[in-house]
């Protein structure tokens, strides 16, 4: 069912029209298409805009002729509304380069006298990765700025040695759609080529075997869909099935426990999990299955000392505990960290000498080192707001344990935790140029809700910055899966404090800063927590004198679009403007869409709006697209990749079309497409650094 639906009258208010180019935006046809769906009815007038190629990545030169002139007639008038910001653009861009001096630069690792380190040189966007044995010379494993050379879009995971040292992997992505080729280099001869040409899942994709003889890599069906591990022989000849999971609802991740006894295959949804073993030694056997899969019950399997353990909330332990298992027989021997609520372990570390883990104590990261006794030691910070990291792949027989810890106003520091006394040693920070940490302020408050829970918020600021309501503030979330947005260290984020804003992360429900209860408090049916959590933030940082109401800008990506979209729905008088990457918001319709790759799998995060009513009513109440409402509306930017299965194109399309059609105000909103990537931009720093700096100048111009 099809009809031309006419177009609203647009009012250009006066502040609108002397901050912004007098640019005509588009106007996309709105063409009615009825969708009935368990009795509801609703009406997709830019359904249109969605296109799914029969096969194949979507690209410039395969996309409808309509499709195509809406995503050029966008790019057009993003060009010309953002045209009046590209000195400021290019001036915060060089001032987050100046201060980046090996920004990615980590101590090397030690595994078997071999030192391996990877770091962005200097003046260079792009990382360059070595080995080198006592004061020997450095050998080039990689320098990706000759590989990216030429290509459109350019992005690597997944760097490893072979455990003999033989050969060194990685997975590249120089299409823009996640799917990787696989590039191996054989250290003998310094020969480098391709080991799996296409359709490999490079993040937790990809490992060799205990033997060095065999990468086991994950493959990706024609719906972006990790579904095989296949085992491939590291000369290229043979390559074999070891695992086909018929589920779209369940994810694959692959890699080897910590002392080379196996390859772990982990099979996992939202609310379950399933792994299986390759013995080292047996590596062409078929795996074996630790614990069948349960709905409820998640679990993750390493190995400690002739034993496996298993990380699990089996048994109502929603934080998760920690059991040994027997290697033989799978059967739990005993536990070795019981169940505490609210204090979730995140990530487990066995070393030879002690087990290590990552947990959070009121909300904050904390190091607890198990030693084989069973005596324990905690290492903590007295930052009011920090991250901690615990690198993977150390090596087993290691003394020490390295963490890495940063803060908003605190570059990373590599720390040496000695396992056997807790003695720390700081082995490498890096190096921020024209920067003093005692210029910055960091504070750790917490806003209440509406329902009062308090919900924290990790502020920066600079030091002695005046509390009178005027200083602008942009203000980041995510609150899904429960991811948390961790306190780092931020070039980018520095930048703008630098220029008189606040930049705050608001930990909203739906990540786990507090817990899997602070996940599940803003998950499916109790998503809304998430919005409101996210406005009380704001208006919580304004009462304070933080900011004020209109000067805050909201900023999210992906599942962090939805929470920016909905909260600008819920109160859109309070935002100078809303920065959308790449962001979730056509809710409802993606949702219904089955084929869609990562459906099945979130089903048990958002609801099924195809089977159960109540999860159709409560997601269209909530979603940002199906709730855009004639209101005043502030200047929104919204970004996005062609070739993005996970969140394509026509959803923020949607978003802004529905926000220009329906917005009383003169605010423009704004479509940037990326016509050569997918989730993510290319990999390189200039380029995460530049789509910042077009963040942060459009979000000024949006409170000048």
């Amino acid at each position: 069912m099809t009809a031309m639906l006419a177009a609203a009258p647009m009012t250009w208010a006066k502040a609108a029209a002397t901050r912004w180019p007098k640019a005509a935006p588009p106007q996309s046809p709105r063409i009615s298409h009825v969708i009935e769906q368990l009795g509801r009815v609703r009406d997709d007038v830019y359904s249109w805009m969605k296109f799914l190629p029969e096969g194949g990545e979507r690209t410039r030169t395969n996309i409808p002729e309509s499709v195509a002139k809406m995503l050029n007639g966008e790019n057009a008038y993003a060009e010309a509304i953002l045209k009046p910001l590209a000195s400021q653009r290019a001036g915060l861009l060089d001032a987050m380069l100046a201060r980046t001096a090996g920004e990615m630069a980590a101590p090397a690792i030690e595994r078997d006298g071999w030192a391996y380190s990877a770091e962005i040189p200097a003046g260079a966007v792009h990382s360059v990765y070595t080995r080198r044995k006592a004061a020997g010379a450095a050998e080039l494993l990689v320098d990706e700025a000759p590989r990216a050379e030429g290509q459109p879009y350019f992005r690597s995971t997944g760097h490893q040695p072979s455990p003999d040292h033989r050969w060194f992997v990685w997975a590249e992505d120089v299409i823009g759609n996640d799917r990787h080729r696989i590039i191996i280099r054989d250290n003998q001869d310094g020969t480098i080529r391709t080991l799996v040409d296409k359709d490999a899942y490079g993040y937790g994709g990809l490992v060799f075997g205990p033997s060095s003889e065999w990468l086991f890599w994950i493959w990706r069906d024609a719906r972006n869909r990790p579904t095989r591990l296949y085992r491939t022989s590291v000369d290229g000849k043979t390559t074999a099935l070891v695992y086909e999971e018929k589920d779209p609802a369940i994810f694959m991740g692959v890699r080897r426990t910590a002392a080379d006894g196996f390859v772990a295959l982990t099979l996992s949804g939202p609310d379950t999990a399933e792994v299986r073993l390759v013995r080292a030694g047996a590596e062409s056997a078929p795996p074996e299955t630790v614990w069948e899969r349960r709905p409820g019950v998640r679990y993750e399997i390493d190995e400690w000392n002739g034993d496996l353990i298993a990380t699990t909330d089996a048994d109502d332990a929603f934080d998760m505990k920690l059991l040994r298992l027997d290697a033989k027989s799978f059967a739990v021997k005993d536990t070795l960290v019981p169940h505490r609520a609210g204090t979730p372990i995140l990530s487990v570390h066995p070393f030879a000498g002690a087990l290590v883990r990552l947990e959070r104590v009121e909300g904050q990261h904390s190091v607890a080192i198990l030693r084989p006794d069973g005596q324990e030691q905690r290492v903590a910070f007295d930052d009011p707001a920090y991250a901690v990291e615990i690198p993977g792949e150390q090596p087993y027989k290691a003394g020490h344990v390295l963490i890495v810890h940063q803060s908003p106003k605190s570059p990373r520091r590599w720390i040496e935790i000695g396992l056997a006394d807790g003695r720390q040693r700081v082995v490498q920070q890096q190096p921020v140029a024209n920067f003093d940490p005692d210029d910055y302020e960091v504070e750790r408050l917490f806003a209440p809700a509406p329902d009062g829970e308090l919900v924290p918020i990790t502020l920066l600021s600079r030091r002695g910055a005046p509390k009178d309501g005027k200083a602008p503030l942009l203000q980041y979330g995510y609150g899904s899966y429960g991811v948390s947005s961790d306190p780092e260290f931020s070039i980018p984020a520095l930048t703008l404090v630098d220029r008189g804003w606040r930049y705050a992360i608001a930990h909203v429900r739906g990540g786990s800063e507090k817990g899997r209860q602070w996940f599940l408090g803003g998950r499916k049916f109790t998503k809304r927590n998430s919005f409101t959590d996210f406005i009380a933030c704001a208006e919580y940082l304004a009462k304070h004198g933080y900011t004020a109401r209109g000067r805050v800008v909201a900023y999210g990506l992906s599942a962090g679009g939805l929470l920016v979209g909905a909260s600008m729905n819920i109160a859109p008088t309070l935002w100078g403007g809303v920065i959308a990457k790449v962001p979730f918001v056509d809710m409802l319709n993606t949702m219904s869409d089955a084929a869609h790759p990562l459906v099945p799998l979130f089903r048990p995060d958002w609801g099924d709006p195809l089977a159960d009513p109540k999860a159709y009513d409560y997601i269209a109440s909530i979603s940002p697209y199906e709730n855009v409402a004639a209101a005043p509306y502030p200047p929104l930017l919204c970004t996005a990749g062609l070739k993005d299965d996970r969140v394509p194109y026509w959803e923020p399309a949607k978003l802004v079309a529905e926000v220009r059609y329906k917005s009383t105000g003169g605010n423009p909103a704004i479509l940037k497409t990326d016509m050569d990537s997918g989730h993510q931009g290319s990999g390189d720093l200039k380029s995460e650094y530049g789509e910042k700096a077009l963040f942060w100048a459009f979000a000024m111009r949006c409170i000048a």
